[in-house]
């Protein structure tokens, strides 16, 4: 079918009106958006006058506010800020430790542990979730007060 010069420029037109109408609504979306913005939005001019915010931070985040409580797995130091998980972590058996240790903070694979202790995937896998259903007995313990 052969386009006449007439319905090309027709859809010309169209084409010319449809991108203007989705730049109207894209300049309203983003005068709303902006607006938005502002509101929520507050200026450090009056953080600093009404408030007397200093800009300037100070090395006091860099202290701990949290207990710290080391264990060593695998002959590596960690420090817990939970003192009922570090607790948790040492009535584990030396094994689980370890699995928990290489898993979690290790940041070993599931393939890499089952190689490293001459067992399939499965089997790591079934250690790893064992040990975290023992910790997680021993947390339980800890909240309720049975320790």
């Amino acid at each position: 079918m052969a386009c006449t010069e007439a319905y090309k420029e027709h859809i010309v037109y169209s084409f010319n009106a449809f991108c203007k109408v989705v730049i109207r609504y894209a300049a309203i979306n983003a005068w709303r958006d902006r607006n938005r913005r502002r509101q929520k939005e507050i200026s450090f001019e009056y953080l600093t006058e009404e408030k007397f915010y200093p800009l300037s931070t100070s090395d006091e985040f860099l202290k701990s506010p949290y207990e710290q409580y080391p264990v060593t797995i695998c002959g590596q130091t960690i420090i817990l800020t939970n003192g009922e998980l570090a607790a948790a972590l040492l009535s584990l058996p030396e094994k689980k430790r370890e699995i928990i240790y290489l898993y979690f903070f290790g940041n070993y694979t599931q393939q890499e542990i089952a190689d490293l202790y001459g067992h399939c995937k499965s089997t790591a896998w079934h250690y790893i979730h064992s040990a975290l259903q023992m910790l997680r007995k021993e947390m339980e313990g800890f909240s309720h007060g049975e320790y």
